[in-house]
């Protein structure tokens, strides 16, 4: 239960309060936490973690003492030299010499003692020098005689053999193995101990019991020191003579001494109010009691009830009524206590997977891991058959000649046949070892002749005589050791990290205290006691399934995602509090950062993000939250973080299934497994931060796989038992997985697969998975806490603090503070799914980036294929060309996301290659494949205008609405080379100002506008030249050159060859890498508040224009759609050249049925006729002339394709360039006395209606246009009636209401008189 979690840490809390009791031999120290041996007391090293045994000792010693080299301690001058170290740091026992046969000679303050031949050998052996004082010189007549050898003198410590040849140390005297040669070091040596003694394993040597385990061996083979465990806080426990266990082991269901007396004498535990006791002596929420599943593993929660449980499954245990699945009959687990459902069951032949090998008997599959692991896991025992040879044996043992047996060498040519075959006997069995072999250990007779064998732990190299020590750590083999593994000479140890203990084998580990398992069935949250089995509810109230969960044990919550209410919320582990952290998200995972102290979580919307939050925030709207990364997602599916490293992982399972990991910051991302055969649909994720791997579930392959941090050595552990599984968790040598489909919470090893147990097994679908423990959540590492960010803190690789901002601020450049935007310019990159916006005012504070700067991305929802975009600051509004759906759309920038706002215009078997917005009148120039014209669009998508007819291909387009100019690159046709075109924005005045160009494209004008920029990417050049042609230059930027925009004069482009990379200029010779990304970058614009700001003649009212009001250098001029013509300067009316029912081509040259307009299919050879608009907008207000009466042109007949008069076109064209000659553009051409006059437009006044009317002197010309609009709605009206009675006298012809282009047709250009409004309703 929850409650067990708090009782675990109030008993340890508890514990410490009792006072403490030390056993003999021992004092406790001061602070009363622990006890130290009384000779640990004063020997110079703090045993206490106060150090009070090192307090208040003795420094100066009285007569008869010795003072230890430390200083801190006092002997009695009678143990000095006594051969046992009474000193810590040894020095009662250095310079020492034991007295030994034959000693007369006491020197250096009598503490060595020297034999007669050490006197006068001419050898200072004493540091006193009495050992050569008054030695004579003997003589012999005179005569030197040659002395006798001189007797074998042994160095301090050591002692001679018998045959006294040489010396050999003390400490290897009857230690097991012979030194000297004579082998006398190794007799005479006692074979039993005394009482109080240890005996080495080799059996020839004795020592103190209490220098077993105590940190030094003193036995040659180290037995003394094997199998340790020094006592440790809360050691209540000894058994198996070296073994100390804490209170939490004790009873606990698992044996962990050998000698089981951890698990005696155990009495029943009494369970919490609300819960119910199990027989077998489990505590489970007593609302589980009578509920028609068995918990209890002895099933007794499910006896004695009154009556049936209400079964929400539609199977029943026939005579015990438990609740049954389908899926759990037949399953191999007995679920009903009658065992009816795996009774009658039929064989079936199973079909394995790819990781799988199939038993003979075809109902089982197992791991291709299983296969001749020398394990019988087939219950036809099928997959250890057939295994053939052995791996060799070790050098410690013989190969039999059955190929499969290993022999021990005593049991060699020991006239016993102990392999199968007898290969073993006979043979050259007779042969001997000589008694000087060359083997470096040992040498045995085999039917092949002598042999040289290794000891254990030792491998014998290829000269067949020498042996090296086998490093059985190396690699990290599994099963060696459960946690850390320390090589020595000839074997290996285990050692197990902080807070765990190492078991009676010597390999596995155990941590301290009781784990428990956080679980979500469906839509409650449960708690389960991996030791105890005790299972309590500690969320019960959800509607929608948990998908995802997790803990933050300092603050002892649960939190998990609820998909409810949209929001993230969370529970204190005793049930007594609940809140909600986060509102109005829509996330299947959740993660929690316990060493950052935030939550991060998946984002679903818009593609995906990964967001984090403080785990204390309080957030009021999605402004508040942190992106960490936001780009190049299309499905990610699950997250999992590693603190203690500042790293997270993530799966993606878009079109490209793989998973990711990237710092927490959302730095160094990359790829870490991608392989197409071992990843397939990864689920959840985990992470062992033991083993230093990454675990994944894979739905589609039912498999559990994993690999390690970097992607390397992956493994996949694919059973019969992980049919559907959806999320994993890793503790200790364990895997726990929940299986959607069985229903069940599984357990196995995490790297053979075995020692399965199922756990859980309740109706309820099994989805998220944690494992509860303190020990899982520590560490030492708390970069963020001294690290003073204004917002969040987040973890990077490392780990090691990094500022982050919410959406809106910018990190200012001291690292730690989130601002508002001093500098308002910003650069939107455009990506085939998603556009990126980046202040510009971030570059200053992060250059030569391996990932986005801080940025926005917004995901592009329902685009295929973005092409190229352009944006307006008034009202936040994007227009974006989409290739793959041969349309341009629009999207509304809101806080932190797009918000479509329908299809600017939609083309059939088109695609629009160049696109700019005039962002006064918000009319839109644009070009494509099928239709290779300058053509521009009203706001609305009424009208459409063609400006310039004959260009080669049009791929770019620059306007600068304050100067009236336009300029265009033609990319010529036949391979004449291409060109830059400027011209002013209603197409006059065209020409050309570069023509040495390649492949121009990106074209931008400079502030003023009286420069245009544009990127060559076939010459890796960025040019620019003025708008009359003069004044060229180009900077280089090298190869692979795909897009460039201007700000303010710096330069940004980008360029892709392994990776894109985005650059910029702000000086005028040195260009510098700003980032660098793995994402295809399409365009690049960059916009700021002075880069939209001014006004030109077109800015208020339309310029009064009806249709198109299109800014000249100095002026304006107005424009009629193709399908109309101008009347006057202004106003434009429906032309009557094609036969009723029909309209124009933009190409100007056929006519089609109206019904044959946004059809779906082309009939206009330039496809204009498919040219659909489904916006709902609004007719431009314009002023209304004096009604004029339409001109006749000849009609043909035929109501189908129709060849136009195009006279009238003629005509039109002449009054156009009449106007703009003699007219400035603002008046109509009238003949008058033979001569040409002009009919100024409103507004306008002057023989050449040069001069503009103040805005007093067009009040009463406009209130009088007013008037004069008012008596044509009149007009309008009454002839809308008699039109109408004429109709329906006819009827003959109907034509369905297909498009807005059909409404066109109703429209008569006067404000009021036939509005628009159902102008985008029309689907």
């Amino acid at each position: 239960t929850s409650g067990f979690l708090i009782q675990w840490v109030l008993i340890r809390s508890a514990a410490a309060q009792t006072p403490l009791n030390c056993n003999l031999g021992t004092k406790p120290c001061k602070d009363g936490s622990e006890c130290v041996l009384h000779q640990h007391v004063c020997d110079g090293e703090a045993d206490c973690r106060d150090g009070s045994d090192e307090e208040d000792c003795t420094v100066a010693c009285n007569n008869g003492q010795f003072l230890c080299a430390h200083g801190k301690k006092c002997i009695d001058q009678r143990q000095v030299c006594d051969g046992v170290a009474q000193c810590q740091d040894r020095s009662d026992e250095l310079d020492c010499l034991n007295s030994m046969e034959g000693c007369v000679h006491h020197c250096d303050n009598k503490t060595l003692c020297l034999p007669d031949t050490f006197l006068c050998d001419g050898e200072g052996d004493c540091l006193d020098g009495t050992d050569e004082a008054n030695c004579g010189n003997d003589s012999n007549n005179g005569n030197t005689t040659m002395s006798a050898p001189a007797p074998l003198k042994c160095p301090f410590g050591t002692k001679p053999c018998r045959d006294r040849i040489e010396c050999v140390l003390y400490n290897h005297v009857c230690d097991g193995e012979a030194d000297c040669k004579d082998g006398s070091d190794e007799e005479e040596c006692i074979l039993e101990c005394e009482r109080g003694q240890f005996q080495c394993a080799h059996g020839k040597k004795c020592i103190d019991q209490r220098q077993v385990c105590d940190g030094v061996a003193q036995c040659q083979d180290r037995s003394d020191e094997l199998d340790c465990l020094k006592p440790m806080e809360g050691c209540v426990h000894h058994c198996d003579k070296t073994r100390c266990l804490p209170d939490t082991f004790l009873c606990d269901g698992e044996r962990d001494c050998l000698d089981g007396t951890d698990e005696a004498n155990c009495a029943d535990e009494s369970c919490n109010s609300g819960e119910f006791r199990c027989t077998s002596g489990q505590c489970l929420s007593v609302s589980m009691r009578c509920d028609g599943h068995p918990d209890c593993q002895d099933r007794s929660d499910e006896e004695s009830c009154t009556e049936p449980p209400q079964c929400t499954t539609k199977l029943r245990c026939p005579q015990s009524q438990e609740c049954l699945l389908e899926e759990w009959v037949c399953d191999g687990e007995q679920d009903c206590k009658d065992g009816s459902d795996e009774k009658n069951c039929k064989m079936v032949q199973l079909k394995c997977g790819d990781f799988q090998w199939a038993c003979t008997s075809k109902s089982q599959c197992v791991p291709k891991a299983w296969r001749c692991d020398g394990t019988k896991d087939c219950a036809d025992e099928s997959d250890e058959a057939g295994c053939g040879q052995v791996a060799t044996c070790p050098s410690h043992q013989f190969q039999c000649g059955s190929t499969w047996e290993c022999l021990d060498t005593a049991l060699v040519c020991d006239t016993v046949r102990n392999c199968a075959n007898g290969s073993d006997e006979g043979g050259n069995c007779q042969a001997k070892c000589p008694d000087k072999t060359q083997c470096a250990h040992n040498c045995y007779s085999t039917p092949h002749g002598t042999r040289c064998g290794c000891k254990a732990g030792y491998r014998l190299q290829e000269d067949t005589v020498s042996c090296v020590d086998i490093d059985e750590c190396e690699g990290g083999r599994p099963g060696v050791c459960s946690h850390l593994c320390v090589n020595t000479q000839g074997s290996f140890q285990c050692h197990c990290y902080p807070g765990y203990l190492l078991e009676s084998d010597g390999r596995r580990c155990k941590i301290t205290g009781e784990p428990y398992l956080l679980a979500s069935v469906q839509t409650e949250l449960f708690l389960f006691g991996l030791r105890s089995s005790s299972l309590d509810v500690l969320v019960s109230s959800a509607k929608k399934a948990i998908l995802s969960l997790d803990y933050d044990w300092r603050d002892q919550k649960v939190f998990w995602v609820s998909l409810d209410s949209e929001s993230i919320k969370w529970s204190s582990l005793d049930q007594k509090k609940r809140g909600t952290l986060v509102k109005g998200i829509k996330s299947d995972c959740i993660a929690v950062d316990w060493v950052g102290r935030n939550l991060y979580w998946i984002d679903g919307i818009g593609g995906g993000r990964i967001i984090a939050v403080g785990l204390n925030s309080t957030i009021i709207n999605s402004m508040d939250l942190t992106v960490i990364l936001d780009e190049d997602f299309e499905q990610p599916l699950s997250l999992a973080l590693l603190p203690q490293k500042g790293i997270m992982f993530w799966s993606e399972i878009g079109n490209e299934v793989k998973i990711e990991r990237a710092g927490m910051d959302g730095s160094e991302r990359r790829v870490v497994v991608s392989h197409s055969l071992s990843l397939s649909w990864p689920g959840g994720l985990a992470v062992d931060t033991l083993g230093e791997r990454i675990y994944w579930t894979d739905e589609k392959l039912r498999c559990i796989g994993s690999a390690s941090l970097d992607g390397e050595d992956i493994e996949l552990l694919q059973m019969m038992e992980t049919i559907n599984p959806f999320s994993v968790t890793v503790y200790n040598d364990l895997i726990y997985w929940s299986d959607t489909r069985r229903r069940t919470i599984q357990r196995a090893h995490k790297i053979t697969g075995k020692n399965r147990k199922v756990l859980l097994k309740r109706p309820g679908q099994p989805f998220g998975l944690k494992i509860i423990h303190p020990l899982l959540q520590t560490s030492n590492e708390r970069p963020c806490e001294n690290l003073r960010c204004s917002h969040l803190c987040v973890l990077g690789p490392g780990p090691k603090g990094v500022c982050k901002c919410p959406s809106g601020l910018l990190l200012a450049e001291d690292g730690l503070t989130c601002s508002n935007l001093v500098n308002s310019a910003f650069l939107l990159v455009l990506s085939p799914t998603v556009v990126t916006q980046i202040y510009l005012q971030t570059m200053h504070s992060a250059v030569f980036l391996k990932s986005w700067p801080e940025h926005l991305a917004l995901p592009l929802p329902n685009v295929n294929e973005a092409a190229m975009l352009d944006y307006t600051l008034q009202d936040q509004t994007l227009y974006l060309a989409d290739s793959g759906q041969s349309s341009v759309v629009l999207f509304k920038l809101k806080e932190t996301g797009l918000v479509p706002r329908g299809q600017f215009l939609q083309l059939q078997g088109d695609t629009v290659t160049a696109l700019a917005l005039d962002w006064i009148t918000l009319s839109v120039y644009w070009s494509s494949t099928k239709q290779p014209r300058l053509q521009v669009t009203s706001s609305s998508g009424e009208h459409t205008a063609v400006l310039i007819r004959d260009i080669g291909s049009l791929e770019s387009i620059a306007l600068h609405p304050l100067s009236g100019r336009l300029c265009f690159t033609n990319l010529a046709k036949q391979e004449e080379g291409a060109q830059v075109e400027c011209a002013h924005m209603d197409g006059v005045k065209r020409a050309p100002v570069w023509k040495d160009a390649f492949q121009p494209t990106s074209l931008t004008f400079s502030n003023k506008g009286n420069e245009i920029y544009w990127a060559d990417i076939g010459y890796g050049v960025i040019g620019s030249v003025r708008v009359d042609g003069t004044g060229y230059k180009e900077f280089k930027t090298g190869d692979g050159l795909t897009a460039f925009a201007l700000s303010n004069g710096m330069l940004l482009w980008a360029t892709d060859s392994d990776t894109t990379k985005v650059w910029y200029r702000d000086d005028p010779l040195t260009k510098k890498l700003w980032f660098e990304v793995n994402t295809e970058i399409v365009s690049l614009k960059a916009y700021s508040k002075s880069s939209q700001m001014g006004s030109n003649l077109c800015s208020d009212g339309n310029g009064d224009c009806s249709h198109l009001c299109l800014a000249l250098p100095g002026g304006r001029t107005c424009r009629c759609a193709h399908d109309h013509y101008p009347v006057n300067v202004t106003y434009c009316a429906p032309d009557q050249h094609c036969p009723a029912g029909s309209r124009p081509c933009l190409d100007g040259h056929t006519c089609f049925p109206l019904e044959k307009f946004c059809d779906g299919h082309p009939d206009c050879s330039d496809t204009s006729d498919e040219n659909c608009v489904h916006l709902k907008g609004k007719s431009v207000k314009a002023k209304a002339p004096n009604q004029l009466p339409s001109p006749s042109f000849p009609i043909p007949a035929d109501p189908g394709s129709t060849s136009l008069d195009n006279s009238w076109l003629v005509r039109n064209l002449e009054a156009q360039q009449c106007s703009e000659k003699h007219c400035n553009g603002n008046g109509e051409c009238v003949e008058t006395n033979g001569g040409i006059s002009c009919s100024c437009g409103l507004g306008y006044s002057g023989d050449s209606c040069q001069n503009q009317l103040t805005k007093t002197m067009q009040g009463p010309l406009i209130y009088g246009a007013i008037g004069l609009c008012a008596a044509i709605v009149v007009i309008s009206v009454l002839a809308a009636v008699v039109k109408r009675k004429t109709a329906n006298t006819r009827r003959a012809n109907p034509v369905a209401k297909q498009t807005s282009m059909i409404e066109l047709e109703k429209g008569d250009g006067c404000e009021g008189a036939s509005p628009n409004s159902d102008f985008a309703e029309v689907q």
